[in-house]
């Protein structure tokens, strides 16, 4: 098996073949993103842990995270996911990925050296490798040169140390040669500063400040809103009152009504000729 070492903290990688099998076994059945101790790989690799990142079979199908199998699975990917490549806007198609377990059909493995062990290995611990562009965000900056969140609880410390760490570039001029050599940095983005905490405090008091005014303005519509119900009310029983006095009236006047008498009258015989 083929072994794609890579050694962050010094920016340097290494591809290492290990053909006897026994040496490798113990990396069957791992997972993508477990660490595995690499004693067994050899001397030179004693004390030394590795951590999977990935890795190929031999067809060329490239390890997928997420899919617990230790073989290929057809799965409908979609624009974006890792081995499929989408030609129209929306599109998915069902297509075979390797699975995130480590299995006898992988012929490369990729690591990343997570444990430095006793011995250095030529190419991948012994030399660094300046990095022409850094990171940009902060908290890469952080992680990169080992700041802590809170040095001291001071941010302004914390800054004064992101911005001092940050890598630059140095370059001569192309107009003028004979100009001093200039420095680039990139913009540090997310930085905790103090006009970033007064913006962040002046928009809390603003939130509050609505929040209060929301409230009052609620107040106040319960009070106009109470005394309309109280005007509905009175004004509902008043109507009901006076709608209940006109029908007790009614019925008076229909009671006291006289009975006109009934007469009857007798037709006249028809005449028979």
């Amino acid at each position: 098996m083929k072994f794609s070492l890579s050694y962050p903290e010094n920016g340097t990688t290494k591809s290492v073949v290990v053909d006897n099998t026994n040496s490798w076994r113990h990396f069957l059945e791992k997972r993508m993103g477990q660490e595995v101790e690499a004693d067994a790989l050899g001397e030179e690799f004693k004390g030394y842990v590795f951590k999977i990142t990935g890795g190929y079979d031999s067809d060329g199908f490239a390890m997928k995270q997420g899919i617990f199998s230790n073989g290929r699975v057809r799965l409908l990917l979609k624009p974006g996911s890792k081995g499929y490549r989408a030609k129209r806007k929306g599109e998915r198609k069902r297509k075979s990925v390797r699975g995130c377990i480590v299995g006898p059909d992988i012929k490369m493995l990729s690591c990343t050296v997570v444990k430095k062990g006793e011995k250095e290995i030529p190419g991948l611990t012994d030399e660094v490798r300046p990095r022409r562009l850094g990171p940009k965000r902060a908290s890469g900056i952080r992680k990169l040169f080992g700041i802590s969140k809170t040095e001291g609880d001071n941010t302004a410390n914390v800054t004064a140390l992101v911005k001092k760490n940050v890598i630059r570039r140095t370059f001569k001029s192309q107009k003028n040669p004979e100009a001093p050599l200039r420095q680039k940095a990139p913009k540090i983005q997310r930085l905790i500063t103090d006009v970033r905490l007064r913006r962040k405090r002046i928009q809390k008091e603003d939130k509050v400040k609505r929040w209060k005014k929301t409230l009052e303005a609620q107040d106040a519509y319960k009070k106009v809103y109470d005394k309309w119900i109280v005007k509905r009310k009175a004004a509902a029983q008043q109507a009901k009152a006076v709608r209940k006095a006109s029908q007790s009236q009614s019925t008076e006047k229909v009671e006291t009504k006289p009975v006109a008498a009934t007469t009857t009258t007798k037709q006249a015989p028809r005449k028979v000729e």
